[in-house]
C-alpha cells in the first residue's frame, strides 16, 4: 500500500526496542488488594455467537458522507495552509509525568494483573473536568508503526465529569480534544492539544464536535472517532493532513473577533466526514473502536455499550477498511455508499468500554461495578471466554479502574489504554500468558 510518500518511511522488520530501566516498573496498582466487594465474579460471558448481517440479526451498516472538498477548501483559505502531524509534535509544550512520580490515587486506575510495563500520567490542569477516552497511535496508521519520521499516541478526551458514571460511555456531552503525544523518547513523551470541530455554514465557521470520545482509530491519514451526538452519526472522520492553526486564544470556538479560536488550544481539526447510522429508534450505537491488522484487508472492529441489568447482549462489528485508490484511511463501501459489517457476533459481555481483536480472539474491556473498582479483561472466541485471576480470592476484576479503549501497537506488540489520567501499556503476550 502505497500512500504520501513524505509522511511514511517504511522501516520494515523494525520494531521499537524499548525496554524499562531496570527489572521492572514499579507500579503501586500492581500491589493494590482487592477488597471484598470486588471479589463477586460474574459470570463467564462464554463463547462468542455469530449472528447474521441484516438489521434484525445484529448487522450495523454505516451511511458514509463527506463534507463538501469546498467547504474545506474555504475554511483553509480563511484560516491559513493546513499543517501536518510533524508540525504539531514539534510544537508538543507540555510532558507526561512517569508512573513513579503518579499519585498512588492515579495508579490505582492501572491494572492490577498483568501489570503495566510502561504508564504515566496527564497533569491535573490540562485535564480537570474533562473524561479520558479513546487511545490509537501511529501503530495503528501505519504498519512500520511510525508516521513519517515520528511514533505517536493520541489521547483522545471528552469535556465533562471527570473520573464519569457508571452509566454508559460517556455521562455528559461536552467537546472533545485529543492529545497529540511525541513517543519517540518515551522516557520522557511531550504532547500538545487539538480540538475536534465539525465545519458548517459551508466551511465559513465551524463548531466544536459535541461528542463522546469513548472510540478512536487512526489508520493511514484518516482518524475515525465515535460520537453519541443527537443525530445519526455513528463516526466522525478527520484528516490528519488538514490540521488548522488556532489564531485566537480564547475560551470560544469557531470564528471570532480577530481570527479563530479552538476552546484555548493551538489546533483544531475539521471533520471531512462522518458514517451515519440507518433509521430507527433502537439501532445501536458503536461505542468502542479499534484497529485489527491482522485481516485482509485491515478491518475496524466496534463494539455497542450494553448494562449489565439489560435483557439483550452486547453486538460486536467488523468492518472492512478500503483499499481503494483515492479512498485512504475509510471504510469499504459499495455501490450505494453504505458500509455493511463483515461478520458480527453477540456476547454476553455488558458494560463493554473497549474491544480489540486479534487473530482469532476478542479482546472485551468490562467496566468495574463500582467508581473505585477495577474492569475485567476477557478474551473471548467461538470456543469460550477467559479472564485473569487476581488477589487472595481470585477475582477476576483485575483490570484498570475506569476501563477505556484498547488499541494494539503490532510493531511493538503492546497494547495502549488510559484509565483516569494514566496512560499505559503492556505487552499483548503477558494478557495471553496472565490467560493461560
Amino acid at each position: 500500500m502505497k500512500h504520501r510518500g513524505r509522511h511514511r518511511r517504511r522501516r520494515r522488520g523494525r520494531a521499537l526496542r524499548a525496554t524499562l530501566a531496570g527489572t521492572a516498573l514499579a507500579l503501586t496498582a500492581a500491589a493494590t488488594l482487592i477488597s471484598a466487594s470486588q471479589a463477586t465474579v460474574a459470570d463467564a460471558p462464554g463463547a462468542l455467537k455469530p449472528i447474521g448481517g441484516s438489521a434484525e440479526a445484529g448487522g450495523l451498516p454505516l451511511a458514509e458522507h463527506r463534507v463538501p472538498e469546498r467547504w474545506l477548501d474555504r475554511l483553509a483559505s480563511s484560516m491559513g495552509r493546513p499543517v501536518g502531524v510533524g508540525t504539531v509534535l514539534d510544537s508538543a509544550d507540555r510532558t507526561l509525568r512517569d508512573a513513579v512520580d503518579c499519585s498512588t490515587a492515579e495508579k490505582h486506575a492501572l491494572p492490577v494483573e498483568p501489570a503495566a510495563t510502561r504508564a504515566y500520567c496527564f497533569g491535573g490542569a490540562d485535564t480537570r473536568g474533562w473524561r479520558p477516552g479513546a487511545v490509537t497511535t501511529s501503530g495503528d496508521a501505519d504498519d512500520d508503526g511510525r508516521w513519517g519520521g515520528n511514533r505517536v499516541i493520541l489521547s483522545g478526551w471528552t469535556r465533562g465529569a471527570e473520573g464519569g458514571s457508571m452509566d454508559g460511555p460517556a455521562p455528559e456531552r461536552g467537546l472533545a480534544k485529543v492529545a497529540f503525544v511525541d513517543a519517540d523518547d518515551l522516557g520522557r513523551p511531550r504532547y500538545t492539544w487539538a480540538l475536534l470541530a465539525v465545519p458548517v455554514d459551508g466551511g465559513r465557521d465551524y463548531r466544536g464536535l459535541v461528542s463522546s470520545l469513548s472510540g478512536m482509530v487512526w489508520y493511514q491519514d484518516k482518524l475515525l472517532v465515535t460520537t453519541r451526538e443527537g443525530d445519526r452519526n455513528a463516526l466522525y472522520v478527520y484528516d490528519m493532513d488538514r490540521i488548522q492553526r488556532a489564531t485566537v486564544d480564547s475560551d470560544a470556538v469557531g470564528r471570532v473577533r480577530g481570527g479563530w479560536a479552538a476552546h484555548g488550544y493551538r489546533y483544531v481539526l475539521p471533520a471531512v466526514g462522518s458514517y451515519a447510522l440507518p433509521a430507527g429508534d433502537d439501532v445501536p450505537h458503536p461505542a468502542a473502536v479499534s484497529l485489527d491488522r491482522s485481516t485482509t484487508p485491515d478491518s475496524l472492529v466496534a463494539s455497542e455499550w450494553v448494562s449489565a441489568d439489560s435483557d439483550r447482549q452486547t453486538r460486536l462489528w467488523r468492518y472492512a477498511l478500503s483499499r481503494e485508490p483515492g479512498r485512504s484511511g475509510l471504510l469499504a463501501t459499495g455501490s450505494s455508499g453504505r458500509a455493511d459489517p463483515v461478520e458480527a457476533y453477540e456476547t454476553r459481555t455488558a458494560d463493554v468500554r473497549g474491544v480489540l481483536s486479534y487473530r482469532s480472539h476478542w479482546y472485551i474491556d468490562r467496566a468495574a461495578d463500582r467508581p473505585a473498582g477495577h474492569g475485567t479483561l476477557w478474551r473471548q472466541d467461538r470456543d469460550g471466554a477467559r479472564a485473569t485471576e487476581c488477589g487472595t480470592d481470585e477475582t477476576r476484576q483485575c483490570w484498570s479502574g475506569g476501563s477505556g479503549s484498547l488499541s494494539y501497537w503490532q510493531a511493538t506488540g503492546e497494547v495502549w489504554s488510559q484509565s483516569g489520567r494514566m496512560l499505559f501499556a503492556l505487552p499483548l503476550a503477558s494478557v495471553d500468558r496472565a490467560l493461560g
